[in-house]
C-alpha cells in the first residue's frame, strides 16, 4: 500500500499532467483561477504542487478553471 507521500505525489502529478496537456503554466493557472473568483499567488501554486499538499477542493477548482472535464488515472 502506498504511503501518504506517494498519494500526494500522485495527486500533484495528475494536476501537473493536466496543466501540461492544456499548455497552461502556473502563471496561466493563476489567471484562470482569478477568472472563477479564486485568488492564489503563483508561488503558492508552485509550492502546493511541489509538495503535493493541497485539498480536493483546490484540485476541483483548478480542473474547473482550466476547463478540464476528466482526469486520466493511470495507476
Amino acid at each position: 500500500m502506498a504511503d501518504q507521500t506517494e498519494w500526494e505525489t500522485k495527486a500533484a502529478n495528475l494536476l501537473k499532467a493536466e496543466l501540461k496537456r492544456k499548455g497552461i503554466t502556473y502563471a496561466g493557472l493563476v489567471e484562470k483561477l482569478e477568472g472563477i473568483g479564486i485568488c492564489e499567488k503563483e508561488v503558492n501554486i508552485r509550492n502546493k504542487l511541489s509538495r503535493g499538499k493541497f485539498s480536493a477542493a483546490f484540485l476541483l477548482q483548478c480542473m474547473n478553471a482550466i476547463e478540464s472535464q476528466s482526469l486520466r488515472l493511470d495507476w
